[in-house]
């Protein structure tokens, strides 16, 4: 492998990832129903400040602003021929970005889910899923990321026609699924079945993982179901920071950066090497995280009591694999 991310896997036992793109986006002024993708040529200072934000907290590498940027979730923008140059702009601005950090960044080009229902429960075929994935790789692969990163998905016919797409762009890539109904993902896949699937794709990605969900102790409890696999394969962990609760007409996450240094050292010590936030984790949050990251020594895979003692219990009591029905329910935290 040749690519810039493995590369630096090669040289590293954890990266740093990246924190939230539509949280950091909202207290920019984004209004909620807008299309962020949109901002890349309406407010690109405001997208690489996004970026900056990062890259200036120590993050190895981030996403870009192109979760959305395909043609399916831009329809609703009325936006649904823009994907290829959106993404594209999403994916040059970064690179403009990791280029000026003074040391190697990763340029991730951010892939979401389509927003619809795949055959046959759905009427979205494979054949124009893959289309759809093919068009937005192609242009993040014009705006010179690095690498492909596929996130938040459900469906396992989805994260299939996105490898599809991806082998047709030749682009390497990383792909999380988000695990947040009892520890499966809303198409019931549990972490044993990720695992199953993402070692049979005729084009595996890099890395693997979760990503979103619902709290962090959750999505630690997947990484130890990948773990627990035996896969040599990098985990990826991108938890989100705290519980999402509504405060003033506004989703604020109740995760302090204390609390995500300590999710990120578990994240490690369950088995994850590239370790990031999700919604809700900002600059101040990450720079938590990788001081700690820095500091504290690799300690054994944690047990769920301790997740659940230092992050909050679990918002189920399985994690969908069936073995594990007496692990701790949430419970007041410590520290929010």
């Amino acid at each position: 492998m040749t690519n810039a991310l493995s590369r630096l896997l090669e040289t590293r036992d954890w990266l740093l990832a990246d924190g939230a793109t539509g949280t950091n986006l909202f207290n920019m002024g984004l209004s909620s129903g807008d299309a962020p993708e949109l901002w890349n040529v309406e407010e690109p200072e405001k997208i690489r400040t996004l970026y900056r934000g990062a890259v200036n907290a120590g993050s190895d590498l981030f996403l870009t602003n192109s979760f959305g940027g395909n043609a399916s979730r831009l329809k609703l923008h009325g936006a649904e021929n823009r994907a290829r140059e959106l993404s594209r702009v999403s994916a040059e601005l970064g690179r403009e970005v990791a280029d000026a950090a003074g040391r190697t960044v990763i340029v991730a080009g951010s892939v979401g889910p389509t927003g619809e229902i795949m055959a046959p429960m759905g009427s979205l075929t494979h054949a124009v899923a893959v289309e759809i994935f093919h068009e937005q790789a192609e242009g993040l692969k014009e705006g010179g990321a690095d690498v492909l990163w596929l996130e938040t998905i459900s469906a396992p016919e989805e994260y299939k026609a996105a490898a599809e797409a991806f082998a047709l762009a030749g682009m390497p890539w990383c792909g999380t699924m988000s695990f947040d109904t009892a520890g499966r993902t809303m198409m019931g896949v549990t972490s044993a079945d990720m695992v199953t699937m993402v070692e049979k794709l005729p084009n595996p990605p890099l890395a693997f993982g979760a990503n979103c969900g619902v709290g962090a102790s959750d999505l630690l409890r997947t990484v130890l179901g990948f773990a627990a696999q035996g896969t040599e394969r990098p985990i990826i962990a991108k938890g989100n920071a705290g519980i999402p609760k509504y405060h003033d007409g506004h989703i604020h996450y109740d995760g302090t950066p204390e609390l995500m240094a300590d999710y990120a050292c578990l994240a490690r010590d369950a088995g994850a090497t590239i370790i990031g936030g999700c919604c809700g984790t900002m600059p101040e949050h990450l720079e938590k995280m990788k001081e700690a990251l820095e500091t504290r020594p690799r300690g054994p895979r944690p047990s769920l009591e301790e997740i659940a003692e230092k992050l909050g219990g679990f918002s189920s009591a399985s994690d969908g694999t069936g073995d594990d029905a007496g692990a701790p329910r949430r419970r007041s935290r410590r520290r929010g």
